[in-house]
């Protein structure tokens, strides 16, 4: 079996001037990065070319730590619905080096369902992550100059300053630092620490942008901390929100590239779902709802994190509404909640990955599949909380056996679900017609019946409120509990007069609770806050809950230890 890198090398790629022009996008208007990259200018988000702009949302149930292929069948249906005659354009987000060199590998998608060219995506790319950390930076190092200042200091308190540095990197070393040391003309002393760069709050007011002046005054909106005397301090009172805005001016724009089968994709910006909203930017959702027919876009993790964020923020902000929502579910996933062993799972036999089982091995493999069920079931309900058309789609694996698969679609069926079948690692858009069927349809349906979706909360509901229905109605939990420090982050936002942002929580993505040993669908659980962080300029709140790591760390094997680069310059073991 070919590797994710050896499939993608054995497909010639179009010019990517021949991929605009599916768009009708001027190949003059196109910023080129080579033959394969390029920018689209912001113009291309208000233009009017009579196009359905039909929205659809792939999100999933709740991952195993390998992930379920969310972004694959996204690529997949896209690829799917272009071979059905519709015009669909696929729009992600880049990937962070963080799991790229560590363990879930590069985010392309996989097998015949990939983005290419995957090497520069998964690695560089266009510079956008770059650009995001240095501006994040920027604002860290006029911080910490405004303090060592004699002349212009604003009387900042270094022990109130929650901005720290970022870095796209998994450094566990680098979570907790001291700055300043080596004297008095190396800076004040102070503690503070590094988040990976998919975390930053320039990241996430990237992808909540709507222009270059949006950009700015979000900049200029961020919290950084309190004077001696109690005042706050926002970036724009340091006059860095300029600066800010201008090494950004490049990354704002989305990035168009292609998928193996020569369908359309913008790929832009890249927060995690865990820790932040977990979506790509509304620039380049608006820009594919005005350029294509149908606009495929994903969220991160379950439909808990991600696809939550991505209506009650993304949606409302923006202004979109969302005709179906994809969820994918995998066997494994599901045989995960239902209690196997990930080791169990990983173990593949010969006789299964021909899609035929012993019957005593099919009994236990459905008993567990039985066990996980819930956790399907309670992703559907949420998609209906909010008004919304759900279509599982079950992203097949070589080792699945047909009871199992036959067990889930039986299970969506009771609930009145349209299931299909996805194929598209091995495949490609012919595996995924059966489901790019099935959503087109629900898309035209609720098009057609003028459906919107119903967000979650009010934004001028109190916190706690708003924090109590995400918790009990997305992740089933019985009661909200807050720890002194996150009530005393309740008082400093009604102080700041900020209660009315809307809610970001940082969650772990394996289980619906805030406990991730809690798997399937748990019950009669408490979510406790642990603390709450502002993000002012992004225009939310982040109620961190149980050990979330805003910079995880490399695992045992990193995945960077498989890579390596030929004296030809081309690169090997990326996946």
């Amino acid at each position: 079996m070919s590797s994710d890198i050896q499939i993608a090398r054995e497909h010639k790629m179009l010019h990517i001037e021949k991929i605009s022009e599916k768009l009708n996008i001027d190949k003059e208007d196109l910023e080129l990065y080579g033959k394969y990259k390029a920018k689209i200018p912001l113009t291309y988000k208000e233009k009017k070319t009579g196009k359905k702009g039909a929205l659809i949302l792939v999100s999933a149930i709740s991952p195993t730590p390998a992930g379920e292929g969310k972004t694959t069948v996204s690529i997949g249906l896209a690829q799917g619905m272009n071979r059905l005659g519709h015009q669909a354009t696929v729009v992600l987000r880049e990937p962070s080096l963080g799991p790229v060199f560590g363990i879930k590998g590069g985010a392309t998608g996989g097998g015949y369902s990939q983005v290419v060219p995957m090497e520069d995506i998964n690695l560089h790319f266009t510079g956008d992550f770059s650009a995001v950390e240095k501006a994040h930076n920027l604002l860290a190092a006029i911080i910490d100059n405004n303090i060592q200042s004699k002349k212009r200091s604003l009387n900042i308190d270094p022990r109130t300053i929650s901005w720290k540095r970022v870095m796209d990197m998994n450094d566990r070393s680098l979570r907790h630092v001291v700055v300043g040391l080596g004297g008095t003309s190396s800076g004040i002393p102070r503690e503070t620490g590094f988040d990976i760069t998919a975390a930053s709050e320039i990241m996430a007011i990237l992808c909540l942008s709507e222009d270059l002046q949006d950009l700015k005054r979000r900049l200029g909106n961020i919290f950084v901390g309190y004077t001696f005397d109690k005042k706050p301090i926002y970036a724009r009172d340091l006059n860095a929100h300029g600066a800010m805005a201008a090494l950004l001016k490049d990354a704002i724009k989305p990035n168009l590239v292609q998928t193996l089968e020569h369908t359309p994709a913008i790929i832009h910006g890249g927060p995690f779902a865990n820790i932040a909203q977990g979506t790509n930017t509304v620039i380049a959702t608006k820009t594919s709802l005005a350029l294509s027919d149908y606009t495929i876009t994903e969220a991160g993790f379950g439909f808990d994190l991600g696809a939550e964020k991505f209506l009650d923020i993304k949606s409302r902000i923006a202004g979109l509404n969302p005709q179906a929502v994809v969820l994918v579910a995998t066997v494994r996933a599901l045989k995960y909640h239902g209690g196997m062993a990930l080791k169990t799972l990983k173990e593949e036999t010969t006789a299964c990955a021909e899609g035929v089982c012993p019957i005593e091995e099919i009994t236990g493999r459905v008993d567990s599949l039985k066990a996980g069920i819930g956790n399907l079931q309670k992703h559907i309900e949420n998609i209906k909380q909010f008004n919304l058309t759900p279509v599982v789609a079950i992203n097949r694996f070589t080792t699945d056996a047909q009871e199992e698969i036959d067990f889930i679609k039986q299970s969506c069926a009771e609930l009145g679900v349209e299931c299909a079948l996805a194929e598209v690692w091995a495949k490609g858009g012919e595996g995924a017609i059966e489901l790019a069927e099935k959503v087109v349809k629900a898309v035209d349906a609720s098009l057609a019946a003028g459906n919107k979706f119903v967000p979650m909360y009010e934004l001028t509901e109190s916190v706690e409120a708003k924090i109590e229905k995400i918790s009990k109605k997305i992740y089933g939990a019985e009661a909200v509990d807050y720890t002194p420090k996150a009530k005393a982050d309740l008082k400093k936002i009604y102080d700041l007069g900020l209660q009315d942002l809307a809610i970001c929580m940082a969650k772990t993505q394996k289980s619906l609770s805030d406990n991730p040993a809690l798997l399937g669908r748990p019950k009669d659980f408490i979510i406790t806050v642990r603390e709450i962080e502002i993000a002012a300029g992004a225009g939310f709140l982040i109620p961190i809950t149980g050990e979330i790591m805003r910079m995880p760390g490399l695992p045992e094997t990193p995945a960077s230890e498989a890579m390596d680069i030929t004296a030809e310059g081309e690169i090997t073991g990326l996946f």
